[in-house]
Order: structure tokens, then C-alpha cells, then sequence
């Protein structure tokens, strides 16, 4: 019985770490995305570059959770690279929700999307 009981912890401990390491996959896989699509928009002919950081923060709050999209920080800039293009880079940083609720916010994700701007 005591056996069983140290074991079973154990693999719940096990279980929810591995979970743990999905969710963060899964977010920053997201964020990512989010962060390219954010990018791809703010380059648009008739679209301001300040406007990627919003739509990368809505898109984000679609698609995992309005509480995940309120920890982030992005923002959006124009940016030359050494070609000479000028590119719309979309920065984000925050951190993924873990599990257990009580210990917050721990794993941290910084993510950057980058597009061609259109001429004007």
C-alpha cells in the first residue's frame, strides 16, 4: 500500500510535467504564428505598422485563451535590414499559464515575426 502510493505520486508528478511541456509547446507555437500573422498584416499597403501588435494579441486570445493574450507584451516597428528592405517586425514577450494555478505565470516566451513591407 505504501509502495503504491509513492509510485502513484510519482507519476502524476511525471504526468503533469509532461503535460506541462505541451501546453508550453503549444502556446509558443501559437504565439509564434500569431506574431507572423500580426507581421503579414501590419505589411499591408493600407495598414499602419503599429497595428501588428494588436492583431498578433487578438489572434492569440482566439486562439488559446483571452488570460494567455493579457500576458503578453508585443509590439510592432519598422525595421531596415541590411538588404535595404524595410521589414514590419512584430516583437512578443510574456509567459505561459502553468498548470497549477497557484504557482502563476513561470516559463517565459519571447517570439518575433518579421514581413516585407508594401510600398505605399
Amino acid at each position: 500500500m505504501v509502495e503504491f502510493v509513492f509510485v502513484s505520486v510519482l507519476v502524476v508528478v511525471l504526468l503533469l510535467a509532461v503535460l506541462q511541456v505541451a501546453v508550453y509547446v503549444h502556446v509558443r507555437n501559437v504565439v509564434t504564428a500569431s506574431a507572423q500573422e500580426g507581421a503579414r498584416y501590419a505589411a499591408n499597403a493600407d495598414v499602419p505598422s503599429s497595428a501588428g501588435a494588436d492583431r498578433t494579441v487578438a489572434v492569440v486570445a482566439r486562439a488559446t485563451s483571452p488570460q494567455t493574450a493579457d500576458g503578453l507584451v508585443c509590439r510592432s516597428a519598422l525595421e531596415t535590414d541590411p538588404s535595404g528592405l524595410t521589414m514590419v517586425v512584430v516583437r512578443c514577450s510574456g509567459a505561459v499559464p502553468t498548470l497549477l494555478a497557484g504557482l502563476g505565470s513561470l516559463l517565459p516566451v519571447e517570439v518575433t515575426g518579421r514581413a516585407v513591407e508594401e510600398a505605399r
